[in-house]
């Protein structure tokens, strides 16, 4: 144990951000995590916003679950008691942005826009901007410049050049930052290095667990900016967030169960530990299953959770597992609650069809119809009011979430709704999912309850 959690001292932390998506900062970020874990640092990893790939690939870098931080659709309860546990427990916190620094759910500039300039606001954590310099010299500084004093109290305090031509590139970019912003410091300049680029499909990078020969792709990344960063310089630049976790930890879903069955494997990726932390926190017991193994969730559990994930990739198998869909059907004869979200959802419907226009029959137990032939973009912050009551609560509970999927909807009914659901701007978007008996789901990915919480 070291003498930072000796003497009870949280950990330091800082986030890793970008002017724009494609700038590097997931690759800056997975070598910052390898190269501190290889130096015998205790460093966990944070995600601003909704994502389920990046965790998990953050996972791989340190050994460590990877935790979601979200200003927008978490109440302040929730993310203190997330980030707190986490400090708890490490020396270094490294939090990867989302998307550019100040893109969020809404143009508001407030410390719950949802953007990862709120995060920097709301914990305190610096900022380290990662600059895609390829087709730029001196404007990088600008740039810079510009993003540090955007917002008066999102701390920006220096820059990562990503993507360097040459030396003399480099020395271009550093001088022109001495010049145009002296109070920012450069933390080092990383070449051009195509060899680092990830593998990516329709919902972002393809998933940590199919990505080949992965842990030497993480030590090459971790040597690689150990070797181009001023890693002693990042690490004094941290900042510590003062807040202790709460002995009970938030409850985001409320429990399905006393014993909760929960579907775990390539097909079924995209859970929030913060969930399965919440229910175990309320007593709940989680017993994974692999449908994709052909294993049927325990006839011993009392409810069924079906997380999103890529069923349209494993359609075939998932029609054919018998075993599987057979004991969801048991379960749904006796009346036990199954939950699907996205992917879960999907595979509850009578039938799912793939890329190449193959339908596959699901597990029948909701009026669905889903379609991947014709790929239509769902993507935005949700929030989502229970129509009537059942396993997630009483009617008109109120949650906050996410929609992200490609999938068209062929049919979906008659039956009744499980949501109605808005925009972050409040704007109303009609009703969404289904409901029959016990059997729930919808394309919403539920992130935490609404109810407003005392705030740290």
């Amino acid at each position: 144990m070291n003498a930072r959690r000796l003497i009870g001292s949280p950990a330091s932390g800082l986030i890793i951000a970008a002017p724009s998506s494609g700038s590097g900062k997931t690759l800056v970020t997975l070598g910052l995590l390898r190269h501190l874990r290889n130096l015998g640092i205790d460093v966990v990893s944070a995600k601003s916003g909704p994502d389920y790939i990046d965790p998990a690939f953050h996972e791989a870098a340190t050994g460590r679950p990877s935790r979601n931080l979200d200003p927008w659709a978490m109440r302040e309860h929730t993310l203190g008691n997330i980030a707190g546990e986490m400090a708890a427990n490490a020396d270094d916190i490294i939090c990867e942005g989302v998307m550019g620094l100040f893109d969020g759910a809404s143009l508001s500039g407030d410390r719950f826009d949802g953007s990862t300039a709120a995060l920097a606001e709301i914990t305190g954590w610096p900022v380290i901007l990662v600059i895609d310099a390829s087709k730029q010299a001196a404007s990088a500084a600008v740039v810079a410049k510009g993003f540090a004093e955007h917002r008066p109290f999102v701390d920006v305090v220096g820059v990562i050049f990503n993507k360097v031509g040459s030396a003399k590139h480099a020395d271009i970019l550093t001088r022109a930052l001495e010049t145009i912003a002296p109070e920012l410091k450069v933390f080092g300049t990383l070449p051009r290095a195509p060899e680092f680029t990830l593998p990516s499909r329709h919902l972002g990078l393809v998933q940590a667990t199919e990505h080949p020969d992965l842990e030497k792709f993480l030590e090459r990344a971790g040597n690689w900016v150990g070797e181009h960063l001023d890693i002693t310089a990042i690490r004094r630049a941290m900042r510590s967030w003062p807040v202790r976790p709460r002995a009970d930890s938030p409850t985001i879903i409320p429990p399905l169960g006393q014993r909760i069955a929960v579907a775990r494997d390539d097909a079924f990726a995209f859970c929030y530990p913060a969930v399965l932390e919440g229910w175990r926190s309320a007593g709940s017991e989680i017993e994974l299953f692999s449908p994709l193994a052909n294993e049927a969730p325990s006839d011993a559990a009392d409810a069924i959770y079906l997380p999103g994930g890529y069923p349209e990739l494993h359609a075939g198998r998932i029609a054919a597992n018998w075993e599987f869909l057979d004991g969801l059907q048991r379960a749904a004869d006796v009346s036990k609650p199954i939950f699907g979200e996205c992917g879960g959802y999907m595979v509850l419907g009578h039938g799912l069809t793939d890329a190449d226009g193959r339908r596959h029959p699901m597990a029948g137990l909701l009026p669905l119809e889903t379609s991947f032939a014709t790929r239509r973009l769902h993507l935005g912050y949700r929030r989502a009011t229970l129509a009537k009551a059942g396993p997630l609560g009483g009617a008109r509970t109120r949650f906050r979430g996410h929609e992200f999927h490609f999938a068209t909807v062929v049919e979906e009914g008659p039956g009744l709704p499980l949501f109605r659901i808005e925009d972050a701007n409040g704007n109303d978007m009609g009703e969404t999912g289904l409901a029959d008996r016990r059997v729930i789901g919808s394309f919403i990915h539920l992130i935490d309850l609404e109810t407003t919480a005392d705030a740290y």
